[in-house]
């Protein structure tokens, strides 16, 4: 026994696949003809065309794409010209509070280029200077891939940016990466 008998439905089993007309005319519409066919006793049930499926998912796809592209985001943060919101300089005396565990050697951010730790970009724009920030992209919020020439590189659509402050270079994003606080002791270099 189909538990759909009891809805008044025919068992898609029984039923045999026949020729319909592809449209309204003298055959009838074909997603009418699925509505009569669907309705219960009641009459409440209906139909869900094929065009309504793929719209619901082409919009469901669609919406999906925006939540995992995401928007342009406020950096909010600090002014890259504030001296006080951001790296620090070799050989730090380690004078500031907080911190925590090291997230680079010294020795493994190379002069002139950097190195992407998570969620910061370490960089040494200059020998013994060392600088860091916000390693996701202020163009769409990728994440930045790599440091050159003193150039910090986004790969998702060729933003770049000073790796000295931060601050746009070329490319579609329009706000600098937003300064990190950094503590430099010895060789160890950690979140301030």
């Amino acid at each position: 026994m189909c538990v759909l008998e009891n809805l008044n439905v025919p068992d898609p089993r029984a039923v045999e696949h026949q020729e319909q007309p592809a449209g309204p005319g003298p055959g009838g519409d074909r997603e009418d003809k699925g509505a009569r066919q669907m309705s219960g006793s009641k009459g409440t049930a209906r139909a869900v065309g094929r065009r309504t499926v793929m719209t619901a998912m082409g919009a469901a796809g669609l919406g999906a794409a925006l939540v995992a592209c995401g928007g342009d985001t406020d950096s909010g943060g600090s002014g890259a010209g504030d001296p006080s919101a951001g790296g620090s300089t070799g050989g730090g005396t380690g004078s500031g509070t907080g911190g925590g565990a090291e997230i680079a050697k010294v020795a493994d951010i190379p002069e002139g280029g950097g190195k992407v730790v998570g969620a910061v970009v370490i960089t040494q724009p200059q020998a013994g200077t060392f600088k860091a920030f916000s390693s996701k992209c202020t163009h769409q919020g990728c994440a930045v891939k790599s440091v050159s020439d003193n150039v910090i590189n986004c790969p998702c659509h060729n933003s770049n940016f000073d790796a000295a402050d931060g601050s746009v270079k070329s490319g579609p994003a329009t706000s600098p990466l937003p300064e990190q606080k950094i503590k430099v002791e010895g060789g160890s270099i950690t979140l301030a």
